[in-house]
């Protein structure tokens, strides 16, 4: 039995998706499993939060394995405590964590997954640590200006990054779950690409046959739109750094890990793009 955390995110409900595909049994954990949407069939869902411990230690019984995946935001080290306290309790054997790139190297206090992986390490547990780049989906965020014909807002200037399909992070977490190979081993997950906003903006529009423009937010900008969304001020310091970071050449990162592990090269953003167009369509 796999235990799938942020079972009904991006990565998560791929990879629920790929374990049942492959036959494993699947425990997906959500807060509230009426408004989780649907699972495939043979999928177990249990209702467990990140605050609530006997929750938790309920989801990790008799379960093998366990994916460990929480939102972004400064609240990770405490979710990433939660749930391996709640596996070692329960026996669970490995664990997977879905951190991110360039984790181990921040220097402003802002790296909420270096807690949770040096955890990982001294816990006992068999574990792997995934540490994705930007997802190609983030550029969904896009989809309403699209429609309007409106640039779409740009805060990272021409900065590339290694922007990965998060179905190959998906793919590659399967097997991090399911064979031993990869013990103890950190895989920086990218794209084959480097690629920037403007960049993306172009391959998009070739797919959908019309011209998509960007328009430059300065981190002042960005911090304002971040901010009236009424996302955590932690949240939009990390944010607003990490476009910096980006703008510089910073996440500028190509490694072969996606290649590495699943014998064929990651999903390029074209190839994205391509698979999900109907959702940008007007």
């Amino acid at each position: 039995m796999i235990l799938v955390t942020g079972a009904t995110g991006t990565v998560g409900r791929e990879l629920v998706r790929v374990l049942a595909a492959r036959g494993e049994r699947v425990r997906a954990i959500t807060r509230d499993p009426g408004k989780a949407g649907r699972f495939p069939d043979g999928v177990e869902t249990v209702r467990a939060d990140f605050t609530d411990p006997a929750s938790l230690l309920d989801a990790a019984k008799g379960v093998t394995a366990v994916f460990m995946l929480s939102a972004p935001g400064p609240w990770i080290p405490r979710h990433d405590e939660a749930v391996l306290a709640a596996a070692r309790e329960a026996g669970v054997a490995k664990a997977v964590k879905l951190s991110a790139i360039g984790t181990g190297a921040k220097t402003n206090g802002q790296d909420w997954h270096l807690p949770g992986e040096r955890a990982l390490e001294s816990g006992g547990l068999a574990w792997t640590i995934l540490r994705p780049s930007s997802f190609a989906s983030n550029t969904l965020a896009w989809a309403e200006a699209i429609r309007a014909g409106v640039p779409v807002p740009n805060p990272m200037g021409d900065g590339a990054q290694g922007v990965i399909d998060p179905a190959d992070i998906a793919e590659v977490s399967v097997l991090a779950l399911t064979a031993s190979g990869h013990d103890g081993v950190t895989y920086t997950l990218t794209g084959p690409e480097a690629i920037s906003t403007p960049d993306m903006a172009e391959t998009l529009g070739r797919v959908l046959g019309r011209r998509i423009e960007t328009v430059a937010l300065t981190s002042d900008d960005y911090r304002a739109r971040l901010t009236a969304a009424g996302l955590d001020p932690g949240f939009v310091r990390t944010a607003v750094d990490g476009a910096r970071l980006v703008a510089s050449g910073g996440n500028a990162v190509v490694t072969g890990d996606v290649e590495r592990v699943l014998g064929r090269p990651a999903r390029t953003f074209a190839d994205w793009a391509t698979a999900h167009r109907a959702a940008f369509d007007v």
